[in-house]
């Protein structure tokens, strides 16, 4: 049930759901109900006025909008873009079942007597710019404040690449049919939907997979199989061991990503510093051990125990002179040990900002990527399109999995298949944030999880232990909090064991 499809893999779903033998008459009453129930427990009996396209959009809206009309206390209008005689197909048949007058729906269309507004104009099928006269209705709505419902998306919002038109009318509540949309789960588009409802339709959760759809909502149900509980016999070893790189001058963000991936659950954390640092990480944890380096190849001399399988670099390692000159050395070398996991953040985009081409030669499948926004530009900017699609581009561009951070967090594959982060929350625009997921990243790597796994897994949990904390968020409370949102993790598995 954590597919996220686009425009074309719904269409597809539904006309495959119409040959294996659901009439399309049966999929539109069923979202037709759906929609007048969430109508219904989400606003009192009142004055609704269904603005309805000519597809299959406009198709629910009518049937819908007869639905309700026949509940005690509703008054519904229905306008249509174009005449009720010059409809055709499914919205020429689901338009019979009104059996109102049908207005039309232009600029002006009267607004004054009504309550509230039902948006089923284009639903999925939006792609372009709005009309000029649908955008000088929805500015005569918005003017009157009155709240809206949109029927699968508003219209004015591109449901693959999440791109909003001109005049779009914000939706307090959304009606998602079968399954979230691309566009129902990115930042940009986020404060046009309202509350999101899922309405399920007459479609197999067989045939959505049949579809090969690559992006999913990021979810427990995703990863928790692969979550490392530990056996009875574990040990230290068995629970991996994350070396982290430390820089010698912003040491806290190094200390902020041990600490991190301890608390994940690896078995043994180590910074590896220049002497010169080595005081301040000691003070740091007791639990936490420090190694020193003279030179950027002896970082690579730190990994050579088998048992320590993951890497971490980037969180305050330098981007300039000699600490820059070391960071970009230690993490091709490190980069270049076979079966080594490394997890690469922060200063390590910088590094390479002016010549991506070196990294992306160094890297394979099994390494992560965690850049915000303004570091991803530093190496992928002259990627373009939406954030899955860019995500998606980079990671394949560098052949390594890519956690573009953010509010709706994406994390992608090299493969294409990638993943939404849906239970993202602004409080989270901390400083160290990142360094802390970078550091659950490496600490789930590390105790076995497949690596695009662990990244699931990381960028969930900081999430969840986010809202754990509420406002006032510091990296530190999110570390305090992770134990919280693992013993939640444990409740789950054993009610589902």
């Amino acid at each position: 049930m954590f597919e996220i499809l686009t425009a074309a893999e719904m269409k597809k779903a539904d006309l495959a759901a119409i040959a294996a033998g659901t009439p399309a008459h049966q999929l539109i009453s069923s979202a037709a109900a759906g929609l007048s129930a969430a109508i219904e427990k989400n606003a009192p009996p009142c004055r609704v006025l269904f603005l309805c396209g000519a597809g299959n959009n406009g198709a629910d809206g009518f049937v819908a909008a007869q639905m309700l009309s026949k509940r005690p206390g509703w008054s519904v209008r229905v306008a249509c873009l174009v005449k009720k005689n010059a409809l055709k197909g499914d919205a020429a048949e689901a338009a019979e079942a009104w059996e109102g007058t049908v207005e039309n729906l232009n600029s002006n269309l009267p607004v004054h007597q009504t309550d509230l507004v039902v948006d089923a104009v284009f639903g999925t099928g939006f792609k372009e710019q709005l009309p000029p006269e649908l955008v000088i209705l929805f500015d005569k709505i918005r003017a009157k404040g009155l709240p809206v419902v949109a029927v699968d998306i508003p219209s004015g919002i591109n449901a693959t690449t999440g791109d909003i038109a001109e005049g779009t009318l914000k939706a307090g509540l959304t009606v998602v049919f079968c399954r979230k949309k691309i566009a129902h789960t990115l930042a940009a588009a986020h404060a046009y939907m309202g509350r999101l409802h899922l309405v399920n339709i007459p479609i197999d959760d067989a045939l959505i997979a049949s579809l090969g759809t690559a992006a999913f909502e990021n979810h427990p149900a995703l990863w928790l199989a692969d979550f490392p509980f530990q056996a009875i016999d574990a040990h230290k070893y068995t629970r991996g061991h994350v070396t982290v790189y430390g820089g010698s001058q912003r040491t806290g963000a190094a200390c902020l990503a041990a600490h991190a991936a301890q608390v994940s659950g690896a078995g043994v954390v180590s910074i590896a510093c220049r002497a010169e640092a080595r005081t301040i990480y000691s003070q740091y944890r007791a639990s936490i051990m420090v190694d020193t380096w003279d030179s950027a190849e002896d970082f690579k001399t730190q990994l050579r125990d088998e048992r320590a399988n993951v890497a971490l670099l980037g969180p305050g390692g330098g981007h300039t002179g000699e600490d820059a000159e070391r960071l970009r050395t230690a993490t091709l070398n490190t980069l270049s040990m076979p079966g080594k996991i490394a997890v690469l953040d922060g200063d390590v985009f910088s590094v390479f900002k002016n010549d991506p081409d070196t990294l992306f030669k160094s890297l394979a499948p099994r390494h992560i990527l965690t850049p915000h926004e303004g570091e991803f530009t530093r190496l992928f900017g002259d990627i373009a399109g939406s954030k899955l699609a860019r995500a998606r581009a980079a990671a394949a561009r560098a052949n390594a999995i890519v956690i573009l951070k953010g509010f709706d967090t994406v994390i992608a594959a090299p493969d294409g298949t990638a993943a939404i982060n849906t239970n993202g929350t602004p409080i989270l625009a901390t400083a160290g944030s990142g360094d802390v997921l970078a550091g659950l990243v490496a600490g789930f790597a590390a105790q076995g999880m497949p690596p695009f796994m662990a990244a699931l897994c990381a960028v969930w949990l900081q999430a969840d232990a986010a809202r754990l904390h509420g406002p006032a968020l510091t990296a530190e409370d999110i570390i305090i909090n992770i134990n919280q949102s693992l013993k939640n993790l444990f409740a789950t598995k054993q009610e589902n064991s």
